[in-house]
């Protein structure tokens, strides 16, 4: 690659609508460019160190006897409502009609057609265990794109698939795949942990996600160190809730808290504590509305209320919905008189003489008491706390943040059962197929590194990822030996594995310098002032050291370290 003649370019200023690092450097490194919410396009230098990354998933798959497979995006939409995941999508899933108004999708993700394609290939008992994977890409309709390659609309992904004949041999492909992620991302130089997670829409029966710790992680990670326990806070259990304390219960009593809405003005109006309290709050699941009680320094578990109920979608309700299922503005919502179903905390059972909303405008209770109200379900339905006892008892817990890069998933018998998907056995008796799927986001890999891995306005890419891995930099391109120098070390690189760039712009050293810094060059090698007498300035992205070196010793010297790092 000769960035002259090459497409190639670098933006000096950071930019006001990447919000993430990783976006911010990525966009300025000229790898990846935006074309609306959540859409980015990969040019050269990016899309270099996406194959990288994909290249190491292919090898580590391939390591475990998988076969890849390539299905279309173009997916009618009957494949979805057959395996009942039509409505789970919801809005999410980009809808469209061909020529003849036959509804087809922009496919989410391709259980369906992996089951549909296993189908040809399973017939009986002997046609199993199989694994297959593809990359391609996926579409989903997010409400709120974000954080550059976080959070997109359009993504590449890798999704995997066993099919076995029974929870055994599922285990077994399950731990393949397993270990294969951990080489993969070992390799890509990620810090991560390995958290239970929420099965979601994907259903089954075990959901694993590997996390790349980040600050800007969307998703918050319960952790206790000396148990290696690691949970995403959606299914991390709380604590079972201490005793009630044996006190007498009060009167119910109405009080006025003129212009008091939230729980910490109402606690300061009343001089109470927030845990004294006991929050409303209105939402919809699956379009029905329903108050959600807990306690007043507590925080609603969405999937949890979804996975006590059966549900697929839950959303807190608009202003006007409050207004109209409770008779008073939004702040003011109580459990006394409820009119719509109650779900409460099982925390909220040990609570006495609390305080609620009391469903009109300026009002509240005091001494409110479970006699006072029932629950339709009662159940732990929220997030637990920093500092709370670990659910297995280890120790109290800490929360970290992670961006997911990988998920694991035992189906179980879900879609072969949806999608007809049996097999004969010994006797001729017919079983349904056990399923697992797994999934890498390459783009998120690419977005985490870079977020791990940077300082100072510059990329540090893993050896094995920088999309640049040899740069050499010509200081003066009016300088014969410099240039002659510069060619000769760039025709000796390209006979090697790495990926080399001769930086014969015109532009001044700084410059160049700097673009290298920004894009990560793994190695620098300068053609400066003592390129007359054959000798180059050698520096690696890891080290402040730099090396001058004889033309004859820089090749075998950056080789060696390449196989050292």
């Amino acid at each position: 690659m000769r960035l002259a003649s090459s497409f190639f370019y670098t933006i000096r200023e950071d930019l006001k609508d990447e919000e993430s690092i990783s976006g911010n450097l990525l966009t300025r490194a000229g790898m990846i460019k935006k074309t609306s919410a959540g859409v980015y396009m990969y040019l050269p230098l990016g899309l270099k160190a996406l194959n990288k990354i994909e290249k190491i998933v292919r090898e580590e798959m391939n390591a475990t006897g998988a076969l890849e497979v390539l299905m279309p995006s173009l997916i009618p939409e009957e494949v979805y409502i057959e395996s009942g995941r039509r409505e789970n999508f919801g809005k999410s899933m980009f809808s469209l009609y061909d020529r003849n108004h036959k509804p087809y999708v922009l496919g989410p993700t391709h259980e369906e057609l992996f089951a549909v394609a296993a189908k040809m290939a399973i017939k009986s008992y002997k046609d199993l265990p199989i694994m297959i994977y593809q990359f391609q890409n996926k579409f989903r309709d997010e409400p709120r794109p974000r954080f550059g390659l976080i959070r997109v609309r359009e993504f590449h992904m890798k999704d995997s698939y066993t099919f076995d004949r029974d929870l055994a041999g599922l285990d077994h492909s399950y731990q393949l795949m397993f270990d294969a992620y951990k080489r993969a991302f070992d390799r890509m130089g990620l810090d991560y942990r390995i958290v239970r997670a929420d099965t979601g829409v994907m259903g089954g029966l075990l959901s694993e996600e590997f996390q790349a710790i980040c600050p800007i992680g969307e998703d918050v990670l319960v952790v206790e160190d000396s148990s290696g326990y690691a949970a995403n806070i959606e299914v991390a259990a709380c604590p079972e809730p201490k005793a009630a304390p044996e006190v007498e219960l009060a009167e119910l009593e109405a009080v006025e808290t003129p212009e008091q809405k939230t729980i910490e003005e109402v606690s300061a109006f009343l001089q109470k504590t927030p845990q004294e309290f006991m929050k409303s709050l209105v939402y919809l699941i699956d379009g029905r509305e329903y108050l959600i009680c807990l306690r007043g320094d507590h925080n609603v578990c969405e999937q949890k209320v979804l996975k006590l109920l059966g549900a697929n979608e839950a959303e807190l309700a608009d202003a006007q919905t409050v207004e109209r299922v409770t008779g008073a503005p939004v702040g003011f919502a109580g459990p006394v008189g409820a009119t719509i179903p109650i779900i409460m905390d099982r925390e909220v059972e040990q609570m006495r003489n609390f305080c609620v909303g009391a469903n009109q405008l300026d009002l509240h209770y005091i001494n409110c008491n479970l006699r006072d109200f029932k629950a339709a379900k009662v159940g732990d339905i929220r997030e637990i706390t920093e500092g709370e006892i670990c659910e297995n008892g280890a120790g109290p817990v800490h929360f970290v943040r992670g961006i997911e890069i990988g998920n694991t998933f035992k189906l179980g018998t879900k879609y072969s059962e949806a999608m007809d998907l049996y097999f004969q056995d010994e006797q001729n008796s017919l079983h349904p197929v056990y399923m697992g799927s797994y999934g890498i986001g390459p783009g998120r890999c690419l977005a985490a590194i870079v977020e791990q891995n940077n300082a100072d306005g510059k990329i540090f890419w893993p050896k094995e990822i920088a999309p640049i891995q040899v740069g050499i930099v010509i200081i003066n391109m009016k300088n014969k030996e410099q240039v002659e120098l510069g060619e000769k070390l760039y025709q000796d690189f390209s006979q090697s594995d790495l990926d080399v760039a001769l930086d014969d712009r015109n532009e001044r050293a700084g410059v160049k310098f700097n673009d290298h810094e920004l894009i990560g060059t793994w190695c620098r090698i300068t053609c400066g002032k003592k390129s007359a007498e054959g000798i180059v300035e050698v520096k690696f992205s890891d080290s402040e050291e730099s090396f001058e070196l004889p033309l004859a010793e820089v090749k075998d010297f950056v080789l060696q370290r390449y196989n050292e790092a």
